[in-house]
């Protein structure tokens, strides 16, 4: 099925707007905040050493370096949850860990697991950069 006529012309006018738009807005700053949910903004900022050894625990038996992880919050590693309590956060970690591993047997919790892992390994990276906890 090929583009109609008026398809063509529409595009070509979106594309001519969009050059438009863009000599105009020179020196705009668009800024994207990723919206999380309170399990994923309960994952803690460690130190990169800590979030490797999690994520090798989390390759290899799910949900394990999510339970070693919530102890970490225990210990001052800050989440993005800063206006719940410690042992609140400390409880999203362990409940995190608890799916992790109940579902790990259709597979689905392993590879929850193992991107859990990534993400704290990805936070870890922020902390070392000096990146601001709220992106």
């Amino acid at each position: 099925m090929e583009p109609s006529h008026k398809d063509a012309e529409t595009a070509a006018a979106a594309v001519a707007a969009a050059d438009r738009g863009a000599s105009s807005s020179s020196g705009v700053v668009v800024q994207v905040r990723e919206k999380k949910g309170p399990l994923r903004a309960a994952i803690p900022y460690m130190p990169f050493p800590v979030a490797v050894i999690c994520l090798f625990l989390n390759t290899f038996v799910p949900g394990l370096g999510t339970f070693v992880s919530a102890f970490t919050v225990l210990c001052g590693a800050r989440t993005d949850l800063p206006d719940r309590h410690v042992c609140c956060v400390f409880w999203l970690n362990i409940a995190a860990a608890l799916i992790q591993i109940l579902t790990a047997i259709v597979m689905v919790g392993w590879i929850m697991s193992i991107f859990w892992g990534m993400d704290m390994v990805i936070l870890a990276s922020y902390k070392e950069q000096g990146i601001p906890q709220q992106l």
